[in-house]
């Protein structure tokens, strides 16, 4: 007859657990009470200090060796390393000196190319006043003839223009013509023309200079002013802390002329 059912020796009944659980050793019993292990806070703490103080130690002990070492070395050993350490320290210093060095010729070049650069522009703008493709502002006079009677020429208005550059005219422009090293002056059925150019009465000349020389320079006995009034034309002339020429030419390449720079 079989078992009974809820007999202690059946296969899934708590006599088999019972038989599994004396078949297992001491050990095997222990872990199964306490696997998975549950830490509590200050079982945690005490392994982290307790491995910070191993790590520590563990530091300690190589230190201590490395200086045991230096200790133990020989006397020609220890002189060895300081002229090691003597020759890296010195190659590094000059190191750092060349380095240095290299650092303020960069500075050095980089500020020279600067001022060359600002010196070019400089010198390329005061080149466009001479030449008249540049506006210019500046201090000056302001000269008006008005020649009613149409008796003033063409070579007075040159001797105008002769009169201001001899006393230190930097920049001029009659009517709307800037007048440069080229400007050539004629007269033309009744009219004074400026390279080319009609111009109309009155004649209006704004001159930029230091008014102090400019005007006086007109002024003297037997000069522009009192040749102009002969011919019974009317001058004045105005100082002025700004006059703006504003007449421009363009720039005209030369056909056979070449820099000889190199």
């Amino acid at each position: 007859m079989g078992p009974a059912p809820g007999s202690a020796s059946g296969p899934g009944g708590p006599g088999a657990d019972r038989s599994r659980e004396e078949a297992l050793t001491g050990r095997q019993r222990l872990w199964k009470g306490v696997w998975p292990p549950r830490l509590t806070r200050a079982q945690l703490i005490v392994a982290l200090l307790l491995f910070g103080l191993g790590l520590g130690l563990a530091i300690q002990v190589r230190s201590t060796n490395e200086n045991s070492v230096l200790r133990g070395a020989r006397q020609e050993d220890l002189v060895r390393i300081l002229d090691e350490l003597d020759s890296r320290t010195q190659r590094l210093q000059d190191e750092k000196r060349r380095l240095e060095n290299q650092r303020t010729e960069l500075e050095n070049s980089s500020d020279q190319a600067e001022e060359a650069r600002k010196q070019t522009l400089q010198k390329e703008q005061q080149l466009g006043v001479l030449a008249g493709t540049v506006a210019a502002q500046g201090p000056g006079i302001t000269i008006t003839i008005d020649d009613s009677r149409g008796s003033v020429e063409s070579d007075m208005l040159l001797d105008t223009v002769q009169e201001l550059r001899a006393a230190g005219a930097e920049a001029i422009q009659i009517g709307t013509v800037r007048v440069v090293a080229g400007t050539y002056f004629s007269d033309s059925g009744g009219a004074i023309r400026i390279d080319g150019r009609k111009v109309t009465r009155p004649y209006v000349v704004k001159v930029i200079g230091k008014p102090e020389d400019l005007e006086p320079a007109l002024n003297i006995p037997g000069g522009v002013v009192q040749s102009l009034e002969k011919e019974q034309a009317t001058v004045s002339v105005q100082r002025e802390k700004k006059i703006v020429v504003d007449a421009l030419r363009s720039a005209k390449r030369p056909d056979y002329a070449r820099s000889s720079s190199r």
